[in-house]
């Protein structure tokens, strides 16, 4: 017997024995605390692979003036970055968050295995040589792709690969960030469709399981403790409030900026064109503005120490860190400057994400609007309204102000100030949501229609295959058939409607049994009119690609029960209403029962 017969055999043998002596809903129990395994070594590997190559390159900069190697290390590491995933990787793995929602809305939930690996890769040498993103989302995929792939190879169905994805996304915040709650939070804000108490138990053990390993592997410290905080006090809500407009508004220039920035280096066919201009943009911008660099939580650190002066060491403008109004002109350009470095970091062939990224500008935003209020004489805590600003800027971009809260508090220790972390986070996401319905992840796919949302209507339409929905059992005329032909097709049909097809497959219209029942009796007729003359436009028209939302406005505009879908001009089948509310109706049970 073959070695691969021998293996085929294991497993079968492997998945009988489970079915047989494990239940499924235990099952998936077992398979979610392996998730959250996996997902904190993904995790372990990845923050360490990063800090080790960024203390490699960086450990002699100087302090007190430019360091000239940041205008070759991005350009390096990106140039690597873009050969692994062209010619090693093969796809494209950018964009991880985005690319889990498309999964679980148009791919059942169905990662491919070389994600269990390749963004770590890749997010490692691109953060490392000084990439100016986060690993959280190449780590979210990373989770999320361990949890698909080792559902199908338990032969999970749908639901269940849906809910391991989760798991896998809920252990890798937790992992990276030792937030437990914000995984699970994270996942059911930004990813999922609809949970109930049985789905969210195996998320709380991936969670939970994910980081109690990163705990013992990395320490038990948070991952932003500050020297102190001060006490929130209720005369304090007022700047609390203007500070989450103030996070909601730069959050909407982060998101289209980014878009715009995006839709730019699209238009750059060439691979070396996008590198070259991603590359230089990218470099200039870590030369003059070191912060830039890499994923930024060292600045972070300092600004909740109140340490602003850290941000200029080895620029430009060392020998100003001294003067405040210097400190918060500086503050500034780096919030704006931020969302260039982290679209050119992507753009030209690096792989992060805009976790991180958004942390940074949030707790500077904090931290500036805290000194800028000193200014004008009131003296607020600057490290309470960085950390605020952390939540606003992350509620304001993912439009995730649970996210926002949870993971605020978890990552800083800070419980003490949870009002105004809600505050400022509720008060962003509310400013933001009245320009962009979408957030940064979600843009790419609702702009093609493909976007999974928590709008349960929406969200199982955008599930259901339009193609499988298409019937093409219709018996069809020709525009020159005579009625007597017409009433022989219609006597082997079981349907009351026939398409009018050309011989070049051209659809021309529908010849409907109540239009022609009063004369399809009337033998005296049967070569006075021809099917041309009996036939009828539909009320609209269906193409192929278009998606379900679409067709069922179209449904609904003309209270059609059946339409035709057509490729161009060329007839495929029809589409009827009923045919849609089975499936829909199938979907969601499945999808909603415990």
């Amino acid at each position: 017997m073959k070695q691969t017969d021998i293996v085929n055999l294991w497993y079968l043998s492997l998945l009988k024995w489970r079915e047989r002596k494990i239940k499924t809903s235990n099952f998936i129990l077992v398979l979610s605390f392996l998730v959250g395994i996996f997902t904190a070594l993904a995790a372990f590997f990845l923050k360490n692979a990063i800090h080790f190559i960024q203390h490699i390159l960086t450990t002699n900069f100087s302090v007190n003036h430019e360091n000239y190697l940041y205008l070759a290390y991005p350009i390096i590491g990106i140039f690597i970055t873009t050969l692994f995933v062209r010619y090693v990787v093969k796809d494209d793995i950018s964009h991880g968050v985005t690319r889990i929602l498309y999964a679980i809305s148009k791919r059942k939930s169905r990662l491919k295995p070389h994600n269990n690996w390749t963004s770590l890769v890749a997010s490692s040498i691109t953060i490392g040589f000084g990439g100016s993103v986060g690993a959280e989302a190449p780590i979210v995929l990373t989770g999320s792709s361990i949890g698909s792939n080792l559902g199908k190879f338990f032969k999970m169905d749908q639901k269940t690969l849906m809910l391991l994805v989760g798991c896998g996304a809920a252990g890798a915040i937790g992992g990276i960030f030792k937030c437990p709650i914000a995984g699970v939070v994270f996942t059911l804000e930004v990813l999922m469709l609809d949970m109930t108490m049985t789905s969210v138990v195996p998320l709380l053990i991936s969670s939970v399981t994910a980081t109690s390993i990163s705990y013992f592997l990395m320490g038990n410290t948070v991952m932003f403790a500050a020297d102190s905080y001060e006490p929130f006090l209720l005369e304090r809500i007022p700047y609390y409030i203007l500070l989450g407009i103030v996070c909601g508004l730069v959050s909407l220039y982060f998101t289209r900026a980014m878009n715009k920035m995006e839709g730019f280096f699209q238009r750059l066919k060439s691979m070396y064109a996008k590198l070259f201009v991603g590359g230089v943009v990218l470099s200039l911008l870590i030369f003059v503005f070191p912060p830039l660099y890499g994923e930024g939580y060292d600045s972070i650190s300092a600004l909740l120490n109140n340490q602003p002066n850290i941000l200029f060491e080895g620029s430009l403008f060392y020998t100003l860190k001294d003067n405040m109004i210097w400190v918060v002109m500086y503050m500034g350009f780096i919030v704006l400057l931020k969302v260039f470095a982290a679209s050119a970091t992507n753009g030209s062939g690096g792989v992060g994400g805009i976790f991180a990224p958004s942390l940074f500008i949030g707790c500077i935003t904090g931290f500036a609007f805290a000194l800028v209020a000193g200014f004008i004489g009131e003296v607020l805590p600057v490290q309470n309204f960085a950390l605020a600003g952390m939540a606003g800027i992350i509620s304001g971009v993912m439009h995730a102000p649970l996210t926002g809260i949870f993971l605020i508090a978890e990552l800083s220790g800070g419980y003490e100030l949870f009002i105004p972390i809600m505050i400022v986070s509720t008060v962003s996401f509310l400013t933001i949501i009245g320009f962009e319905p979408h957030s940064i992840y979600a843009m790419r796919l609702a702009k093609k229609g493909e976007l999974r949302t928590h709008h349960k209507d929406k969200a199982v339409l955008n599930m259901l295959n339009m193609n499988r929905l298409v019937e093409t059992d219709l018996c069809k005329v020709e525009p020159s058939a005579t009625l007597g032909d017409l009433v022989k097709v219609i006597a082997t049909s079981k349907r009351n409607l026939f398409p009018v097809v050309d011989k070049d497959g051209v659809f021309l219209g529908v010849v409907l049994l109540e239009e022609i029942r009063n004369i399809m009796f009337r033998t005296e007729l049967y070569q006075r009119f021809t099917v041309a003359d009996l036939m009828i436009a539909p009320p609209s028209r269906i193409f192929v690609g278009e998606e379900m939302e679409e067709v069922m406005m179209k449904f609904e505009k003309t209270q059609a029960w059946n339409l035709p879908v057509l490729d161009g001009d060329k007839y495929v089948g029809f589409v009827s209403k009923s045919t849609i509310f089975s499936a829909y109706r199938n979907v969601l049970l499945d999808f909603s029962e415990e």
